[in-house]
Formats: structure tokens, sequence, C-alpha cells
């Protein structure tokens, strides 16, 4: 059993703290992890975050207490801790922001070392961080969000960039849902997926991290994904150890029911 997106960065870069997220991994049965950090921590993929800070003082100081190390600590760790022998599988990983017009800077980063997986995210739609605080929404228009968020995700698919896509439909992470029918814009994007090999997170982060009532994508999005036998990966989305596998027993059980 494989948890896909797990998050290491409330700790320091260390075999102690590692061994955290083991020890969980295997007192949940899990035989292989997949452990990642964000791209906006690293002080490398700065660029990309220009207009996150420009669109609000609240983003912009955000940003700044989060963006802390160079990609080079990250590395070092990942070629230190492949030198050690865990009881569980580890695969080594980003989770990047997608933004179409920085695909240079992204991929540049992406062939400079020898990742083990990178996953694309939409979290910012023309620099709004949709997935901030509810408040945010005020005067949103929740049908141009939308089709602009899964614009991206098709780009995000068809840019080559990425071996999956995180938490696919997390813009509806505070209950806003547009009128439109979906369905034709998941089987676009289930296909543009199959097309490049990629796979997609039935993710319990919202619900983990969110209290959110459904595990992973909505109905019509996993059906159509099931449908077009898109690869379905579980993630926990977890960001401390004691999280790692949350939720994937009980999402595995809903896609073979």
């Amino acid at each position: 059993m494989t948890d896909v997106h797990i998050h290491i960065e409330r700790g320091p870069y260390t075999k102690e703290w590692i061994d955290r997220f083991v020890k969980q991994a295997v007192s949940v049965g899990m035989d292989e992890i997949y452990l990642l950090e964000h791209s906006h921590r690293f002080a490398e993929f700065a660029p990309m975050y220009a207009s996150v800070c420009e669109y609000s003082d609240y983003q912009k100081n955000w940003y700044k207490s989060k963006v802390n190390l160079s990609i080079k600590d990250f590395q070092a760790l990942i070629s230190k801790m492949r030198n050690i022998e865990f009881p569980v599988k580890i695969k080594w990983g980003l989770e990047v922001c997608y933004f179409p017009e920085y695909e240079k800077l992204i991929g540049d980063i992406l062939n400079s070392f020898n990742y083990d997986f990178a996953v694309g995210s939409i979290h910012w739609v023309e620099g709004f961080g949709f997935d901030h605080k509810a408040e945010f929404w005020n005067n949103i228009d929740i049908e141009k969000i939308y089709r602009k968020y899964y614009n991206l995700m098709l780009r995000l698919a068809k840019s080559g960039l990425f071996s999956g896509v995180a938490h696919p439909d997390s813009i509806k992470c505070f209950h806003h849902y547009p009128m439109d029918d979906l369905t034709d814009t998941y089987s676009l994007l289930a296909d543009e997926l199959n097309y490049r090999q990629m796979y997609a997170e039935q993710s319990g982060g919202l619900a983990l991290n969110y209290g959110f009532e459904e595990l992973g994508m909505n109905k019509t999005m996993l059906d159509v994904f099931k449908n077009k036998n898109v690869d379905i990966r579980f993630a926990s989305d977890a960001h401390k150890p004691e999280d790692v596998g949350a939720n994937i027993l009980n999402m595995q059980a809903f896609l073979q029911a």
C-alpha cells in the first residue's frame, strides 16, 4: 500500500525526522511512501510567486514566511537518505505550483536533479490563493475561476513536466461550486493525463486539512477518471508524521465500490 503525497516541511532535514514518517508508515501498513516539499519553500522558485505577492499583502507576507531554503538543501537530504535502507520504500520529489509562464524555470529545476517524481498542483489562479481563507472568496466570480482553474490544470498536464497531478479538484475547498456541468472538462483532463502517462491523486487532503466531508475527487470526476482508466494513486497529503496513510483505506474502499 502506498501514500503518494507526504510533506516533510515541519521538521529538520535529518534522518531522525524521516524516521518518524517511516515509523508511522509501517504502523498503518504502508510499504511505500512519497516524500516531498512544496516549491514555495525554495528560493530558486521565487520568480513564480511574484503575482502571488502582488495580489495582496496577506499573500506576500504568507509567501515570505514560507520561502526559507535552497533547493540544494533538499537535494542534499535526498542524496543522503538514498544511502540508508528503510523498512519502507521511499520516493523523493517535489510538489510544484504550476504557472504556465514559468515552465522553463520549472523544467530547469526539475532536470537539475534526479527526483523520483514531480507532482504539479494548482494553488493560485491569476495570483489568487483560493485555498487560504474562506472570506477571500467574497466577490469572486465562481464560474470564471473554475474555468480558469481547469484551463490551468489542462495546461499543467500538457506541459509534460510532471509525473502526476495533485488533488485535482481542490478548488472546492470552501464549498463553492459552479453551475456549469464540468463532465466534458474532466474528460479532456483524463485524456491528457493518459496521453502523458500521468497519475491523478485521489487525495484525502481536504478531509484531513480542511475538515471537508468528501474524500478525494468529486464523484463526477472520479467516475470519469475510472471510466477512462486514469492511473489513480492514493494520497494523504499529510503535513506531519502522524498523518501518514490517513484516509487511504477508506478512499480505496470507495474507489472499489
